[in-house]
């Protein structure tokens, strides 16, 4: 074995230091993440009125999510993953402010332009997951992905849990209750921004080029090795289709849930545990998620991904409104799906980018799926306006079910890795 060869089969010395500081970060971010998924499409009822609206914070978000998902990576492309990745975070905290004082004056203008940049916060905390496979060796990169991914369910199970108590918090600070949660976000962004700015050193994508340069000159004349091979265009689209379904279904279920239940009589206290669930049910799965990708391949993860976004909709269709144990299982299978589609989707991304170019185009996928959310958030609250909860959860089922084709054709072409 070369010492090349050896090079890439084996993890980077500071690779576990890496993982550590984005592991930090995530935790932080987390609960910046999941604070105003509870509460976004309630705040938007009261200051916008109606349920009909009820989708536009969640929409407003993730289209704020892919702008800040593209600059991320063309960020992370030129200046490395620190800079990112901070810069990210700390465009969220920003946004996150901006929420609460638009709460606190009524201002509709103010809510709306706060939500897109808040939408940063989301967008880094997915951009992060690529970092964890910077520096891994090949055969580990969809466990570290998962590392990153996990290390967000603390702090995202907490912060919906948190409601009732930032709720008080807020009141006795003047603000209404429902920008409580959003007071967290903004702390949570911008400590999760100075940890990566301070302590995400060596850069991982920044030591994974120079690694691939040697790499390049130590090889044979016209092999194209580290970051000189070109992309597998029909794999890329591949995964990037599992990512963006998964998104998509995902987003509209979970945008109106809190919904159905509040027009139920449930109070916030219990629609936040539902989410808690589900955002529980998003991360906690991630190390499966990647152990399964590196076993037996993306594609297999992919298929099932979208058997069990499909089960996930027929069950909150299904569920009768009162009982908050079957919308918590439907939308923890919800959570289950979507990591299954992440990871697996990841995997064939990275594998299937070259390092000159990965950053980038990792944030142009990320922007399709920032925009399949968008659009889910958006379309949600006008299904259910129009019709029901239980239509909007039975057509996610059946959209999740359509992609199986895309999902087979990343099969054929997901395997292997022209980056090494």
């Amino acid at each position: 074995m070369s010492s090349s060869t050896a090079a890439t089969s084996t993890p980077h010395p500071a690779q576990r230091r890496v993982l550590a500081v984005l592991v930090a970060a995530q935790v932080l971010s987390g609960a910046g993440l999941a604070a105003g998924i509870t509460v976004g499409a309630l705040l938007a009822e009261d200051i916008l009125g109606g349920a009909g609206w009820a989708g536009v914070p969640i929409a407003l978000l993730t289209v704020g999510s892919a702008a800040a998902a593209a600059l991320v990576g063309r960020v992370s492309q030129w200046a490395g993953r620190r800079g990112g990745l901070a810069a990210g975070y700390a465009a969220g905290a920003a946004g996150a402010v901006g929420v609460v004082a638009a709460a606190a004056s009524g201002s509709v203008a103010l809510l709306l332009a706060s939500l897109l940049v808040y939408g940063a916060g989301s967008a880094t905390n997915l951009q992060a997951r690529y970092a964890g496979a910077d520096l891994a060796a090949p055969h580990r990169r969809s466990r570290a992905v998962s590392t990153v991914l996990v290390a967000t369910t603390l702090g995202a199970v907490a912060g919906p849990n948190l409601v009732a108590p930032l709720g008080r918090l807020a009141t006795a600070l003047g603000i209404p209750p429902l920008a409580g949660p959003f007071l967290l976000a903004g702390a949570a962004y911008a400590a999760a921004a100075l940890v990566l700015g301070l302590l995400l050193r060596p850069d991982p994508l920044i030591t994974a080029r120079a690694l691939a340069a040697v790499r390049a000159a130590d090889a044979p004349a016209g092999t194209a090795v580290g970051g000189t091979a070109p992309p597998r265009t029909r794999a890329l689209l591949g995964g990037a289709a599992v990512m963006v379904s998964a998104q998509l279904v995902m987003v509209a279920l979970m945008t109106m849930t809190p919904v159905h239940m509040a027009a139920h009589g449930h109070s916030v206290g219990a629609a936040g545990l539902v989410i808690a669930v589900h955002v529980g049910a998003m991360y906690l799965p991630s190390p499966l998620s990647g152990l399964l990708v590196d076993r037996f391949g993306p594609g297999a993860v992919a298929a099932a991904s979208g058997l069990t976004l499909p089960a996930a909709g027929l069950l909150a269709a299904l569920a009768p409104p009162h009982s908050v144990g079957l919308l918590a299982l439907a939308l923890a299978l919800l959570g289950l799906g979507w990591s299954l589609g992440l990871v697996a989707g990841t995997a064939i991304v990275t594998d299937s980018t070259p390092l000159a170019v990965r950053a980038r185009t990792q944030g142009l996928v990320d922007v399709a799926v920032a925009v399949a959310g968008a659009g889910g958030g958006l379309v949600s609250g006008l299904v259910v306006a129009a019709a029901d909860y239980a239509v909007l959860a039975a057509g996610g089922g059946v959209l999740a079910l359509a992609v199986l084709p895309l999902i087979a054709l990343s099969v054929r072409r997901g395997s292997g890795s022209p980056t090494g």
